[in-house]
């Protein structure tokens, strides 16, 4: 007898993965070969970070997101640490600042400035000095503002408070000391009034940060947990680790009983650890495996059976970290529902991988874009700390909502005036009025005055050579250069051609008036 499974009704069912064309992608990076379980790359809609191979010390390099192609092998680099960096994290509330830890105790936070890198950034904004042994992992507030949490080989987990005016803090605000062991992963329920951990003792423990108390603490032990992951408002906890048979395992929580798992399946025989993601916008959560290059995404469902395998991308090509780009840097124009930034060593490459839901039309689709986490932040950090709780600030991803860039807004090109704006301030001669003609001077005068008062003060101008290096990077290699030199012979070209029209139309203009002052002649 055949088994038919239920069918399920679901936008999301025919979701694929469709990897970036070679030139999209970001060659030779030397992406670091540190085994420490960890994304070693961190994503925002202005720049992608990825922890490098350095010898003394540790760094990682901030690349613009739109400057694809071969790397400068001299490319500058954030070099701070004494040692190898373990975990680097954008600041979800400001794309210009970074967080970065290391096996050097410190945990760093880093202003990264909004023009193109022309040396190495050695000097931290802020050095967090409270840990004692190698910090592994790093983790925002998902919406207090400034509040950063740490864990450390040390089996303590920091709560720092960066809302201050000194650059070297020593005193975190509050220390969670409930494991025995090294904690794994880290993870927020939506308003950040909850922590879960995964520690080294296969426990998976959810914890109030603010009182430091553990409130559920699971030691289920055919399940030996690596990463866990809070699935946002559903009340559920996803946690990804071994068997007992050392098979890839997955397995799904209940929040407020964490005895015995909702659901438990073994993935395969690989040794490469799992990365869960989870978009709470869409229910969809992705698996990750380190060491090779497959992705399976799932549905969330509030009901039984919790988790609906939808499909699998795979590839040849292993990765051994992976970024994730938020949702406001996405391309809503080509249903794209989530990026990933895939790192592969072997060949020093970082490879985009969208996932597509495909539709035919082209228009803003709001069934699969609701309202979604902005970058604003919903408290201070005082607020947090006093007990309050908000959940995330929405904004929809609608292009032209304008909640979604944060970029600084820099000059346009000016626009030529139109032949009826023209005519309107010529006499019937085809001169301009005396009153309206300026000299040459006054009119650059006027002209450098105007970009003065457009462009802000304390904003620095992001061009180089005249590009712009987030839109239109320079180019790197010599089929970029000839295609950069062909361009401009096109547009050469075709600004001669306009000359020469309009030098006909002078000509033209130059015989009506002659005929015209011959005719008024003859009367």
């Amino acid at each position: 007898m055949s088994w038919h499974p239920q069918y399920r009704s679901s936008k999301f069912r025919h979701v694929y993965g469709k990897a970036a064309s070679k030139e999209k992608c970001y060659d030779c990076v030397p992406i670091t070969r540190n085994v420490h379980d960890n994304h070693f790359c961190a994503v925002n809609p202005h720049f992608i970070a990825v922890v490098t191979e350095c010898a003394g010390g540790g760094a990682f390099l901030v690349i613009p997101i739109h400057q694809t192609g071969k790397l400068d092998p001299h490319y500058p680099k954030i070099c701070g640490h004494k040692g190898s960096v373990l975990d680097i994290k954008w600041n979800p509330f400001n794309d210009f600042v970074i967080a970065s830890c290391s096996e050097d105790a410190t945990v760093k936070i880093w202003d990264i400035p909004n023009h193109l890198l022309t040396k190495n950034i050695t000097s931290p904004k802020k050095e967090l000095l409270g840990h004692i042994r190698r910090v592994g992992l790093i983790e925002w507030h998902p919406t207090a503002n400034n509040i950063l949490f740490s864990s450390g080989y040390d089996y303590k987990i920091m709560i720092w408070n960066l809302d201050t005016k000194e650059d070297v803090i020593s005193n975190p605000v509050k220390i969670l000391d409930a494991h025995k062991d090294v904690v794994l992963s880290m993870s927020f329920n939506t308003d950040g009034s909850l922590l879960a951990t995964a520690c080294r003792d296969r426990k998976i423990r959810l914890i109030d940060p603010r009182a430091g108390t553990v409130l559920q603490e699971a030691s289920y032990k055919s399940h030996r947990v690596n990463k866990v992951l809070f699935l946002g408002n559903v009340k559920k906890l996803f946690s990804t680790g071994t068997s007992r048979w050392n098979n890839r395992q997955i397995a799904l929580w209940d929040q407020n009983d964490l005895s015995v798992p909702l659901l438990e399946e073994d993935l395969d025989g690989s040794s490469g650890l799992l990365f869960p993601f989870y978009d709470s916008d869409t229910h969809m959560l992705y698996v990750v495996g380190k060491g090779d290059g497959n992705i399976r995404y799932y549905e969330i469902s509030p009901e039984k059976p919790y988790l609906n395998y939808l499909m699998e991308y795979r590839s040849h090509l292993p990765q051994k970290g992976i970024g994730m780009m938020p949702k406001r840097g996405l391309e809503v124009s080509a249903c794209e529902i989530f990026r990933f930034y895939k790192l592969i060593p072997t060949k020093s490459l970082i490879e985009p991988i969208s996932m597509i839901v495909p539709r035919r039309s082209e228009s803003y689709q709001e069934d699969i874009y609701p309202l979604t986490t902005g970058a604003q932040p919903a408290l201070t950090a005082q607020e947090w700390l006093n007990g309050v709780n908000k959940g995330p600030l929405l904004v929809s991803l609608r292009p032209g909502s304008g909640a979604v860039n944060s970029l600084p807004q820099f000059l346009e090109p000016e626009l030529p005036m139109k032949a009826t704006d023209l005519s309107q301030h010529q006499d019937r001669a085809g001169r301009m009025p005396l009153e309206n003609m300026q000299k040459p001077s006054e009119i650059e005068d006027s002209r450098k005055q105007l970009k003065v008062e457009k462009l802000p003060k304390n904003e620095q101008m992001r061009l180089s050579n005249g590009f712009d290096i987030f839109e239109c990077p320079p180019p790197k290699t010599e089929n970029e250069l000839l295609q950069m030199f062909y361009r401009q012979q096109e547009e050469i070209r075709r600004l001669r051609e306009l000359v020469s029209q309009r030098d006909v139309q002078i000509k033209q203009l130059e015989l009506e008036l002659r005929n015209l002052c011959m005719d008024t002649g003859g009367y």
